[in-house]
C-alpha cells in the first residue's frame, strides 16, 4: 500500500515524503487504517518492522486536524534510549504540522525534570514516557491528562517483564476512559493478553509472523561455563577481522568486567548498562556509531533500545530469554544481503532455550564444544531439567562450522562450578522489578532527564531540523 492511498493529512503526507518513504511495511498496512477509525488495537511485532511509525502517524495526523494546548497522546514505554528513539521519529514525522513532543524519564540532573514539568504543565502534544518517572510527576498534582485521545502501550512484553504492571494501571486511572488505547508487543504471551483485555476494548488484533534470520548470517553456538565464556570470547576474537561487535550480557555486573577483560587483551571496548549515567550513554552510542571503539558491551535490557545497523558480530553472552529477541538481535548483523556472524554462548541450563529457538527457526541448531582443547577444561552439558531428546547436538545447517564435535557427555563432578547460565530474569538487569534499572524511577525516584522542548508558535520551543531519509517511518 502506498501512504498516499491513505487518508491522512497533507502535512503528514509531505513529512514521508522527504523522507523518500512511499510504500508501507507490512505492519504499517494493516494497523494505520483501523487506527485512523478510532478503533483499540493490539498489534504483535517486532523492533524494525515500523510499528512506531504505524502509531506515529495516526496520532500526528489526528493531532494535525484537531490541535489543542493539552496532552493528546501519551505513549509508554519502557526503557529511556526507546523514548529518546520515538521523540525523534516525532521530529521527522511531525515536522509540518509543527507538533510537540518530550520524552521523560529518569537518570539525570534536575533542570531536566524542570523542563519535563513545565512540558507537562503546558501540555505537549505527545508525552512518550517511562513508568516510574511519569508517577513520580504524576504524583506533585499538576500533570493534566483529562484530554487524552491516544494512550499507547509500546514494547508491553518487556514493560510487564520488568514489573510495571502496578504502575501502568496506576496511569491509566489518570486518562479518560473514552480515549482510544494501542498497544503494541514484540511476543504474545498468555499474560500480555490478558493485559490487553483489560485496558483495551474489542481491539483490532494484527499480528505479523517473526522473520527467519538473513541467510548471511553464520550462527554460532557455543557451550561454555561461566570462567570460560571471556577466553572463549578472546579466541574467538582473534580470528574475526576488524570487528564491529555488540556484545549482550545478563547482568550490570558484568559489563565492566567484559570490558577490562577485552582491554587487557588490547581489544578497544566500551560498555553501558542501566547504571550508566544518561550523559555518558549517549556519548558511548554516538562514538560506537561513529566507529571511535568497534566493540560495545550492553546489557539485555538495553537489547531493544540500541539502534546500531550494519554490525559484523552480535554476541549473546548469555542465551536471550524469548526466541524473538534472539532473532530480533542477530538480525542487526548481515543487512542488505551482507555477512554477520551471530555467537551465542550455551550453560547447562539453556537446553529449552535453545529448542525454542529451534523450533523458530524450523531447524536444528550446531553447537560447538572447544573449551578443552583451548585449554579451559571440559565444556558444561546439558542439564535433565527438561523434558524430550537433546535435539541441539551435533545437528545444524550448513552454514554452521563444529570444531571440537558435540557437547561433550559426563558427570556432574566434571562440569565447572561457574557452568550455569547467566540468563535468569531475577537478577542484573534482568530483574522484573522496576528497581533493578535506572532507565525508568519508582514514584520516589529523584532526578529526570529530557531531550528538550519542541513547541508550536504559541509557546517557545527550539528549533526544529528537516525530516531526513535517515528518520525512516519505516523503521526503528
Amino acid at each position: 500500500m502506498l501512504f498516499k492511498d491513505l487518508a491522512l493529512h497533507g502535512d503528514i503526507l509531505n513529512a514521508v515524503d522527504a523522507m523518500n518513504f512511499s510504500q508501507t511495511t507490512p505492519i504499517q498496512e494493516l494497523a494505520i487504517p483501523p487506527i485512523l477509525e478510532g478503533k483499540d488495537l493490539i498489534g504483535c511485532a517486532q523492533t524494525g518492522t515500523g510499528k512506531t511509525a504505524a502509531f506515529l502517524i495516526p496520532t500526528l495526523d489526528y493531532i494535525t486536524q484537531h490541535p489543542q494546548d493539552k496532552v493528546t497522546a501519551l505513549i509508554i514505554v519502557p526503557t529511556r534510549e526507546l523514548a529518546t528513539q520515538i521523540d525523534g521519529q516525532v521530529q521527522g514525522l511531525g515536522y509540518f504540522c509543527n507538533a510537540t513532543s518530550i520524552a521523560i524519564y529518569g537518570g539525570t540532573k534536575g533542570p531536566e525534570w524542570d523542563q519535563q514539568r513545565k512540558a507537562l504543565e503546558q501540555g505537549a502534544d505527545i508525552i512518550i514516557a517511562t513508568p516510574g518517572r511519569l508517577m513520580a510527576h504524576m504524583q506533585l498534582g499538576y500533570v493534566d491528562f483529562s484530554h487524552i485521545k491516544f494512550l499507547i502501550l509500546d514494547e508491553a512484553d518487556r514493560m510487564l517483564d520488568m514489573g510495571f504492571v502496578g504502575d501502568i494501571l496506576a496511569i491509566l486511572k489518570s486518562v479518560p476512559d473514552d480515549r482510544q488505547t494501542l498497544m503494541f508487543s514484540a511476543t504474545m504471551p498468555p499474560k500480555i493478553s490478558d493485559f490487553a483485555k483489560k485496558i483495551l476494548r474489542d481491539p483490532v488484533q494484527v499480528q505479523l509472523s517473526v522473520s527467519k534470520p538473513a541467510a548471511g548470517i553464520d550462527q554460532q553456538f557455543y557451550m561454555a561455563g561461566e570462567n570460560q565464556k571471556l577466553p572463549l570470547l578472546v579466541h574467538l576474537l582473534k580470528a574475526a577481522d576488524d570487528p564491529s561487535m555488540v556484545l549482550f550480557t545478563s547482568r550490570r555486573s558484568s559489563v565492566d568486567s567484559i570490558v577490562r577483560a577485552l582491554r587487557r587483551k588490547g581489544f578497544k571496548a566500551e560498555g553501558i548498562s542501566s547504571d550508566s549515567e544518561q550523559a555518558q550513554r549517549e556519548v558511548v552510542l554516538r562514538d560506537f556509531k561513529n566507529r571511535t571503539f568497534p566493540i560495545l558491551v550492553a546489557t539485555d535490557v538495553l537489547s531493544r533500545g540500541i539502534d546500531i545497523d550494519n554490525l559484523s558480530h552480535v554476541v549473546n553472552y548469555d542465551l536471550p530469554r524469548d526466541p524473538e529477541d534472539y532473532v530480533h538481535r542477530i538480525g542487526r548483523t548481515a543487512r542488505a544481503e551482507s555477512k554477520g556472524t551471530a555467537i551465542t554462548f550455551l550453560g547447562e541450563a539453556d537446553k529449552r532455550g535453545v529448542q525454542g529457538i529451534e523450533r523458530l527457526l524450523e531447524r536444528s541448531v550446531n553447537i560447538i564444544s572447544m573449551t578443552e582443547e583451548l585449554g579451559l577444561g571440559p565444556a558444561p552439558v546439558f542439564g535433565d531439567r527438561s523434558s524430550g531428546n537433546d535435539r541441539s547436538r551435533g545437528r545444524g545447517s550448513s552454514n554452521q562450522r563444529s570444531r571440537g564435535g558435540n557437547a561433550r557427555r559426563g558427570s556432574d563432578s566434571r562440569r565447572r562450578e561457574g557452568s550455569k547460565s547467566a540468563s535468569s530474569g531475577t537478577s542484573g538487569d534482568g530483574a522484573p522489578t522496576a528497581a533493578a534499572t535506572s532507565d525508568v524511577t519508582t514514584p520516589t525516584g529523584g532526578t529526570s532527564d529530557s531531550t528538550g522542548e519542541k513547541k508550536r508558535r504559541r509557546k517557545p520551543r527550539n528549533k526544529r531540523k528537516s525530516p531526513r531519509a535517515d528518520q525512516s517511518p519505516a523503521t526503528e
